[in-house]
């Protein structure tokens, strides 16, 4: 990049330009990951790019072996060929043994290197020749030669905290082991780190050549006799070029990579074919391993050590194989790997989810039967109330939802739980503004005027309350998509497809329908015998009433406030980071939520949550235990510890593979998840940025709409205390009802909602103060506002009956992970309207003058002449 920054680079220009090779490695690296998953054999994968988070998300529906896709995604196909060291080159072992030595010292005390040092009953008498460079510095060429005298005629029977965590010996004895020279040292995965941590100290590292960096094996290595694997891992010493840290021959040059059995061994190995270039460098490394004594090269793939045969002759053709014990699966994915080509960074997973099919199953029969019943709720109730136009209402209905599964459809949307979630609640709010036109027509016929008037006049008096009521939706779900992570994102792209084909279907196709049918001469009724006086001649002091409302909206807020000092919330996965599992227990053995809280914390070392779920016999779990770690291998350290503790509960006979697969029956886990702490960090600060820019749309566009702070600030305070009231309800009664009541991203996106949906309620009512203000100049500020409450409070009940109506349906059939989401859209539901009414409403009365009408240029009415010969 030298051409691109130098000394005068600004620190701004400097981040521009790194900020542009970042994107750009996120851009190739989400594509050469989707070319991946393309081998992979999933049907209809749905792989997406945040860019702004340099995030990927992918989702891989009926994948039957979770751990194979975690391999597969995670890989770097990072291929590297390097050369050795053996242990039995100069300098090599008695390097371990020298570390060893002075590693023990240390933790004795003394720091202090001497060439000569007895320790118990070893003697280690060193030579150490120093080669120094122009800087008086050792260099890599300085060698020890370590000359150990022991008892028992064992050198390593006194070890020190090296040697007692790796094991030499096998290795000093090749001829009867079997290892090869190239490998250094053996040891268990769980003292790997522990090792690495040692031989990178700066006063051990310098025991070694300066070009030479340690590796381990990809796999443990199997047992020479019984031919099943270890369990540990062979270390090896790879050595750099000088003055490079590059491998001499890497991955990019190969051009083709196949997979197929061996003919002599029988072992899976992946063949592989070189560019020009690749096989000449290839050429050059097998020529000089070979004229040296037909030394190893070691095959690198993410940084573990696959293979290191050994050469016995130049290769010049370009091709290779990799052999290190694959299965047949393994085999072609990694050929399928390696044939697209490594990856520019390296993938993480920082948050993961795996559904099993009978939890998955059950979740999509609720789901479909919730969207069943509140479909047939809401058609019943149109038909009850508005009579003929309520089958306008329910075609327009059935249109929308044709149009939104073919958007989902055609934009590639795998419809989750969320998105399952966003439909239904769509359904409820898809007839809102068919409710808004038709109550405004029976308000029309109410003054006399025909029906062909009233029809018209109430479209073209609802359209600015419509606008205006779905922008501020669109506007707060556009908020939630930018901000969510994952399922969020997907349940805002549902709810903003949603309400733009609700307000398409229900402004323009219901009104064809409508003057289709009034063409012919014939009638349609917007009422029927029982609700035909309903809300009617209203006159109802509502402003009469807000101080009793402050107080108890103000009473209901301190209990909550208080709550948030003394209670808390129940913080999901989602918030504080950790892993999560649903374990269903067979129903012949009955487990309790405190024994199993009691089991877990001595397997975990700490309490970890424990909840139980709707389903019968079965728990949520959750715990931070390793959540930190970075090793590779913790995900499995938790998963282990788990089956510990359960199995203990259950009596000891469960199998840790049939435990942990979600297909399985019996005991075992049916869902899991992990939420790291980076990705739960983002999520937390993500909704708080997400509320704050919510409410900050929101009150733009009121002020922008009505011209005064009076009415923005009236509905973002009512916004506001709905959200409180909200998290009041959540933090007061968690652990008190028997469905969950956490904080986490479906909660967050209940909250979004309820502030996108309670302020179309109160942009109505301003909308219909706007317009008294202009019609009824005499009266005062605070008759023109009782008129606007009662005038459209048969809006503001129905809409939001009908909403509820179809979310509460949702709450009670819906699936445990989604009762959190629909009662925290009940409540705010149900908080909205009260707050329409009470707060938002008198806020403005209590902030503003005498309100006056705003000037406004008169409308122009055109007639359209039709050629009766068309």
């Amino acid at each position: 990049m030298r051409d691109e920054i130098n000394f005068e680079t600004s620190d701004a220009e400097v981040i521009s330009i790194l900020r542009k090779y970042a994107n750009e490695t996120v851009d190739l690296t989400y594509k050469r990951l989707k070319d991946r998953i393309d081998k992979l054999g999933v049907v209809q994968p749905n792989v997406s790019l945040d860019a702004a988070r340099d995030l990927i998300l992918v989702e891989l529906p009926g994948i039957d072996n979770p751990e194979r896709a975690r391999s597969f995604l995670q890989s770097a196909a990072k291929l590297e060929f390097w050369d050795v060291y053996r242990v039995s080159d100069p300098g090599i072992l008695n390097a371990f043994v020298e570390a060893d030595s002075r590693l023990k010292r240390l933790q004795s005390g003394d720091p202090t290197s001497l060439d000569s040092a007895i320790v118990d009953d070893v003697r280690m008498d060193t030579i150490w020749t120093q080669t120094l460079d122009s800087l008086g510095n050792v260099t890599g060429d300085s060698t020890f030669e370590v000359m150990p005298t022991t008892i028992n005629n064992d050198p390593f029977s006194d070890r020190g905290p090296l040697l007692q965590l790796m094991d030499l010996n096998a290795v000093t004895s090749q001829g009867q082991t079997g290892f090869p020279l190239a490998v250094v040292g053996i040891a268990d995965e769980n003292k790997k780190n522990l090792i690495d941590q040692y031989l990178a100290m700066p006063e051990i590292k310098r025991l070694f050549p300066q070009d030479a960096f340690f590796r381990w094996s990809q796999k443990p290595y199997k047992d020479f006799q019984t031919g099943k694997s270890s369990g540990r891992y062979e270390l090896y010493a790879l050595k750099k070029k000088r003055g490079s840290d590059k491998a001499p021959l890497a991955g990019d040059h190969v051009i083709r990579a196949t997979s197929q059995p061996d003919p002599v061994s029988n072992e899976v190995a992946v063949s592989l074919s070189m560019d020009n270039q690749g096989a000449r460098i290839w050429g050059d490394l097998t020529s000089k391993a070979a004229q040296d004594n037909n030394r190893e090269i070691a095959i690198m793939l993410d940084d573990e050590v696959v293979s290191a045969p050994r050469v016995n002759e130049a290769i010049t053709t370009g091709d290779s194989r990799i052999s290190g014990d694959f299965s047949i699966q393994e085999g072609q994915d990694l050929a399928n790997i390696l044939q697209i080509g490594k990856l520019p960074a390296s993938p993480k997973i920082i948050q993961q989810a795996v559904v099993g099919p009978s939890l998955g199953k059950d979740n999509i029969n609720r789901s479909l039967i919730s969207l069943l019943i509140g479909f047939g709720l809401v058609i019943v109730f149109m038909l009850f109330y508005y009579g003929g136009a309520g089958i306008v209402s329910i075609i327009a209905l059935l249109a929308n939802l044709f149009f939104i599964f073919g958007a989902l459809a055609s934009y590639g949307t795998v419809l989750t739980l969320p998105g399952f979630a966003g439909i239904i609640l769509t359904i409820g709010m898809a007839v809102d503004a068919n409710v808004i036109i038709f109550e405004r027509v029976r308000e029309e016929l109410r003054q006399g005027k025909s029906m062909l008037m009233s029809i018209s006049d109430g479209f073209q008096n609802s359209y600015s309350a419509i606008i205006d009521a779905n922008v501020t939706t669109i506007l707060v779900a556009l908020v939630l998509s930018y901000f969510g992570i994952g399922p969020i994102k997907g349940f805002a792209v549902v709810l903003i497809i949603g309400v733009i084909f609700s307000m398409f279907t229900a402004v323009l196709l219901s009104r064809l329908l409508i003057e289709w049918w009034t063409a012919k001469g014939k009638t349609i009724s917007f009422w029927t015998g029982p609700s035909a006086n309903l809300f009617a001649d209203l006159n109802v002091d509502w402003l009469g009433k807000r101080k009793m409302a402050y107080v108890i909206s103000g009473t209901v807020l301190l209990a909550g406030l208080i709550s948030f000092v003394t209670r808390g919330f129940d913080l999901g996965v989602d918030f504080k980071g950790g892993y999560a599992y649903t374990i269903q227990f067979e129903q012949s053995v009955p487990v309790s939520a405190t024994d199993l809280r009691a089991q877990l914390k001595d397997a975990f070392g700490s309490e970890p949550v424990v909840k139980s779920v709707d389903t019968e016999n079965t728990y949520n779990i959750v715990t931070d235990y390793l959540i930190d770690s970075e090793a590779e291998d913790a995900d499995n350290q938790v998963a282990r510890k788990l089956y510990d503790g359960v199995n203990a509960m259950v009596g000891g006979n469960l199998d840790f593979d049939q435990f942990n697969n979600a297909e399985a029956s019996g005991t075992h886990v049916i869902s899991s998840s992990k939420v790291g702490p980076i990705i739960a960090d983002d999520i937390k600060e993500s909704s708080v940025y997400a509320a704050i820019f919510a409410l900050l749309c929101i009150f733009l566009y009121i002020f922008i709409r009505f011209s005064k702070w009076q009415y923005s600030a009236g509905a973002v305070a009512a916004l506001f205390h709905d959200a409180l009231v909200v998290l009041s309800i959540f933090s007061i009664f968690h652990g008190l009802v028997p469905w969950t009541m956490e904080i986490d991203q479906n909660f967050i996106a209940a909250l979004l909602t309820v502030i996108g949906y309670s302020i179309n309620d109160t942009v109505i009512i301003f909308d219909r103060i706007r317009e008294y203000l202009n019609q009824y100049t005499k009266r005062s500020k605070t008759e023109t506002i009782n008129m606007a409450i009662n005038s459209t409070l048969s809006r503001t009940v129905i809409t939001s009956f009908t909403t509820i109506m179809v979310v509460l349906i949702l709450f009670l059939f819906g699936g445990a992970s989604i009762k959190g989401f629909a009662f925290a859209l009940v409540v705010g539901i149900v908080t909205g309207t009260y707050s329409t009414v009470f707060i938002a409403t008198p806020m403005v009365h209590d902030l503003t003058g005498e309100m006056k009408a705003k000037e406004v240029s008169s409308k122009k009415h055109f007639s359209k002449a039709v050629n009766p010969k068309v």
